[in-house]
């Protein structure tokens, strides 16, 4: 999970993570895995793991070159699709409408090819023959019968650390693909004047860890320089490359790989500094906020759902044995996992440290501590990792009385489960393509290419004695450059006043947890090549969904999903949520598409636009699933093996090796999800020769990433939808209120939401939208907005190819202040909850523990005495705007969201003014699960806006009035949850946000 850049545990590191709780103390909102659980504000600043902290990822460099009019001209020639990056450099190049390639017949050698096109197109892309010769080989990874080849600049006798890079996919002697961030003046830089240490310090600074740190060298590794720096944990790495410039040549430079691991606030940058001044040109911040024959003790998903003791762990062992459940030997890892080359290439380590990853106990993982080498499993002579699991985090109610107990919190156990884990992602990716020239984690690559001794490093149970804070309710992954050791953490999960609600749980024990985290690790990796990793909002969006759903494929097709689990609910063990788990929706019950950008709680984050791409990939894989198959257990489990050509697999697989081929055709992390949809097309033209393209696109249009869709860049959060299928059956759409809203200017947004979502037509002849769009066929969810109407929700079904015009039916709303009715009352921001926009919000900002109950806003109606059916009401948040000229300063913690409501009336006459108290009487009382939020925090899909029926009602005014709020009124957030005395868990006494409410929209309607 990735956070906002290349990313903070806001989503996850590089890290990212499952469930931060940590937000709910900084008042920064919550991180990883979880996005936001609680909000900004938790109990007690002690008790709270903060979210990454790190300064996040920049680029210092100024300006941009334009492409220049030749260049220009030579690709309106060839009719390829163009997007240019900063260096004047095309940095996305698809083939043209109905083509299936950029250029074909060039022979069959896939780097041979890959050059040829360069040079014949040295005039579009803008570079010398010199410039094109001297690109040095990356990498050649085979992708079926194709390749993703990439290359990379050369200035003078230095190599481009950052961009200068291009990747391009061939199959067939055709180009199908080039995506780059090449630059056009590839002169010798300036000699660099600072030494490698001077960089290294300067880093340091950067990352603020230290200011004049005393270095001791280390030596030389695969052409790093290491340093150890005192008061850091961590290898401080740096070599010479030179960082190209957008305004033109490069600079030389130091690439500086900096490492100072803890469980609550992880540091890992890659840093370029520039080689004469020490200036920070890049940094990038890669942390993402989930006897002979060896055996291991590991449950192959979870434990059991209902949390019992009961132990459901399979033994896993290297070759077949009496009593195995599972023989995990595999050409992906040559040695068995509990054997490490660096220490004897044939001698058991005895414990769980391996060729592939290093698992140990990290109780007192704090700032400074990182990796325990020290804290591996209890040593087993006969190498059976078959310790006793009682599940006593959970039967002692997250007691901390149980590190000190003989089964110091079943720590063996979970050692041994978080490294036969890793292990079985690291064979799992292996066969998809994360190989040692793909960048993987080994410490002997074995002569197959990447840089080694960068194992997995896995701290299990991480921070839990931590006596400065609670870390608690999240994972994250750290993860640099190749050949620089990965980390994970995986936390203890308890339940934290206003913050998260989850069981005592441990997450060492949820593989779609560690899965997820993980793949943060393969996609950072594959993605931009060795150095680099995925960047900006829209690529750690992906970052946290390509995390979801790898772990998800991996289960599905090794058939470990317990029966009664919905294989596509990500962290249902661990938040005791089944129906979502960690999300806002199940990925197979996701109704998001393009259009809904920035679309949650706390607008644009990673982990929550991340589930856009959940359900754009879900969408992918199921059309893949209709046209291949879902496979019988036997035939994904062979798939999954790697015993069966993928092009004789079944739908899913077929879908995730396109995933992971698509990580291989993008040449920088800076990627959009249009990026990624062409990727994935590309990948469908290198390894299938375009077999798949129609359900492809079909797919992406019905999600909004049809043929217009468009990104000004990959941090934009309002990118243009598109649900245009360039290759099947769509049509024309014309919208047209009616009813009450003849004639005015609506907008129509697709899905479920509005607040923050782009629509995709309006009826205002005065904007430059239309009020057409061309839809792919299919069933779509509409939500239509206009000043004066509110907002209503339909469902229009699009069935042949046919121009037609859709009506629209809107009502006059009797509560907008559109209409003339105007609000007054508790708060602040009493005028936003009758604007007709979800995106806003009023608010009542009491201090802790003041009460709620009986707060609310009067709304004068418009027009006089009017009979009221129905009334709407939304308690969707708002993302925090410290400039909010209504006062709202707070933070926007879910739990101070409405619950219950109820609609008071009162009709104005000469003597009653509708001002006191006893002019109004209760006309309705909503259920007390008006917005049903549930464990582990609430979420947006069930605070929208919603419909009540209430008793037909004649006023001129009417109140809505609050009877809770989820903090206060949830009896799911209620009492003390765990028998941890330092943490209280009963939202109404011990929260700091229990005295604030929040509701977005209060609408009434006479029919």
């Amino acid at each position: 999970m990735r956070g906002t850049t290349r990313n903070g545990l806001r989503g996850g590191l590089i890290v990212i993570t499952v469930a931060a709780l940590a937000a709910a103390v900084t008042g920064a909102g919550a991180g990883g895995a979880a996005g936001d659980p609680g909000g900004a504000q938790g109990p007690d600043t002690s008790h709270v793991a903060a979210p990454h902290h790190g300064k996040g990822s920049v680029d210092n460099r100024p300006g941009a070159t334009a492409p220049t009019a030749g260049q220009r001209d030579a690709l309106t020639r060839n009719g390829a699709r163009v997007a240019w990056n900063r260096f004047g450099t095309p940095e996305r190049l698809a083939p043209a409408a109905g083509a299936t390639s950029l250029a074909s017949g060039l022979g069959d050698d896939a780097e041979a090819v890959a050059r040829s096109y360069l040079d014949d197109n040295r005039e579009s892309l803008g570079l010398t023959a010199d410039a094109v010769s001297s690109l040095q080989t990356v990498a050649v990874n085979r992708l079926g019968p194709g390749a993703a080849v990439l290359l990379r600049q050369q200035f003078g006798d230095l190599p481009a650390g950052y961009d200068g890079q291009v990747a391009i996919g061939v199959v067939h002697g055709a180009v199908v693909s080039l995506t780059s961030t090449l630059a056009r003046d590839v002169s010798t830089p300036a000699p660099a004047t600072l030494s490698p240490a001077d960089a290294v310090r300067a880093a340091l600074r950067d990352a603020g860890v230290s200011q004049d740190a005393d270095l001791s060298a280390e030596g030389a590794h695969a052409g790093w320089q290491r340093f150890s720096a005192a008061g850091t944990d961590g290898v401080q790495s740096v070599q010479p490359v030179a960082v190209p410039m957008p305004d033109g040549g490069a600079r030389s430079a130091y690439m500086v790989a900096v490492s100072d691991e803890s469980a609550a606030n992880p540091v890992n940058n890659t840093t370029y500094v520039d080689a004469r001044t020490g200036d920070v040109l890049v940094r990038e911040d890669n942390v993402d906020e989930e006897n002979d024959d060896p055996t291991w003790k590991a449950f192959p998903e979870n434990p059991p759902a209902d949390y019992s003791s009961t132990d459901t762990r399979e033994l896993w062992c290297w070759t077949a044995t009496t009593g195995c459940d599972r023989v995990v030997a595999n050409p992906s890892s040559p040695l068995p996992w509990d054997i490490d080359p660096s220490v004897s290439s044939t001698d058991s380590t005895h414990t769980t440290r391996g060729n592939n990853e290093y698992a140990a106990q990290a109780w007192d993982n704090s700032r400074g501590t990182g990796f325990n080498m020290t804290g591996f499993a209890t040593p087993s002579p006969t190498r059976d990792y078959t310790y006793a699991w009682t599940n006593q985090w959970h039967d002692t109610s997250c007691s901390p009385s149980a590190f000190d107990s003989p089964q110091h919190n079943d720590i063996d156990a979970a050692d041994t489960n978080l490294h036969a884990m890793h292990n079985r992602m690291h064979d799992f990716a292996y066969k998809l393509g994360f190989t040692e020239s793909a960048w993987n984690m080994q410490v002997d690559n074995f002569g197959k290419g990447g840089l080694a001794n960068d194992p997995e490093q896995g701290n299990s149970q991480s921070g839990a004695r931590v006596t400065t804070s609670l870390i608690r309710d999240n994972a994250n992954q750290s993860t640099g450059p190749d050949g620089t050791k990965p980390t994970t953490n995986m936390y203890l999960w308890q339940p934290v006043a206003g913050s998260f609600y989850s069981p005592c749980v441990d997450g060492d024990y949820d593989m779609s947890v560690i899965g997820h985290e993980y793949t943060h690790a393969i996609s950072n990796r594959m993605v931009a090549g060795p150095n680099s990793g995925l960047q900006g909002p829209q690529a750690g969006a992906m970052g946290e969904s390509w995390s979801d759903l790898n772990a998800t494929e991996y289960l599905i097709e090794n058939g470990l999903v317990p029966q009664g689990q919905d294989p596509f609910v990500t962290g249902q063990y661990v938040t005791g949520n089944a129906t979502v788990g960690i999300r806002d929706y199940a990925i197979s019950r996701n109704p998001l598409n393009y259009s809904d950008v920035g679309f949650d709680l706390t607008g644009p984050e990673v982990h929550a636009d991340g589930e856009i791409w959940n359900g754009i990939n879900y969408a992918v894989r199921q059309a893949l699933v209709g046209r291949y198959g879902a496979g019988s257990a036997g035939q994904n489990a062979s798939c999954a093996a790697g015993e069966t050509p993928v092009d004789q697999c079944p739908g899913g697989r077929r879908w995730i090796q396109l995933v992971y081929d698509s990580f291989l055709l993008m040449a920088q992390g800076r990627v959009s999800f249009v990026d990624a949809r062409d990727a994935m097309l590309a990948a469908d033209q290198v390894r299938f020769g375009g077999a798949d393209v129609d359900l492809l696109w079909k797919a992406f249009a019905r999600t909004g990433l049809g043929a217009e869709a468009a990104s000004n860049t990959n941090a934009d959060s309002d990118p243009t939808p598109s649900f245009d299928d360039p290759v099947g059956p769509d049509a024309r759409i014309r919208f047209q209120p009616v009813r009450d809203a003849i004639g005015a200017p609506v907008q129509v947004f697709v899905g479920h939401y509005q607040a923050r979502s782009v629509p995709v037509a309006d009826t205002d002849p005065a904007t430059a939208l239309p009020d057409t769009a061309t839809m792919a066929l299919g069933t779509y969810d509409l939500v239509v907005r206009g000043a004066g109407f509110g907002l209503t929700r339909q469902t229009i079904t699009i069935s042949d190819t046919k121009p037609r015009t859709i009506p629209l039916i809107l009502n006059r709303n009797l509560a907008s202040a559109a209409n003339g009715a105007t609000a007054a009352g508790d708060g602040v921001n009493q005028a936003k909850l009758i604007d007709d926009d979800e995106a806003t919000d009023w608010a009542v900002l009491g201090a802790q523990a003041a009460p709620v109950a009986g707060t609310g806003v009067t709304v004068d109606l418009a027009g006089g005495v009017q009979q009221v059916r129905r009334v709407e009401v939304s308690a969707l948040l708002r993302p925090q705007d410290a400039q909010d000229p209504g006062g709202d300063t707070g933070s926007q913690n879910r739990f101070t969201a409405l619950r219950q409501f109820r609609v008071l009336a009162c009709t104005a006459t000469a003597t009653v003014t509708c001002t006191q108290p006893a002019d109004f009487h209760v006309a309705y009382t909503s259920p007390a699960d008006a917005f049903p939020a549930t464990l582990p925090r609430p979420v947006a899909p069930t605070l929208t806006l919603r419909s009540f029926d209430i008793p037909p009602t004649t006023a001129t005014h009417l109140r809505l009035e609050v009877v809770s709020s989820q903090c206060t009124g949830n009896p799911e957030y209620a009492g003390q949850q765990s028998a941890d005395p330092a943490v209280p868990t009963d939202c109404a006494s011990a929260a700091p946000i229990s005295g604030q409410v929040r509701a977005a929209e209060f609408e009434a309607f006479a029919h």
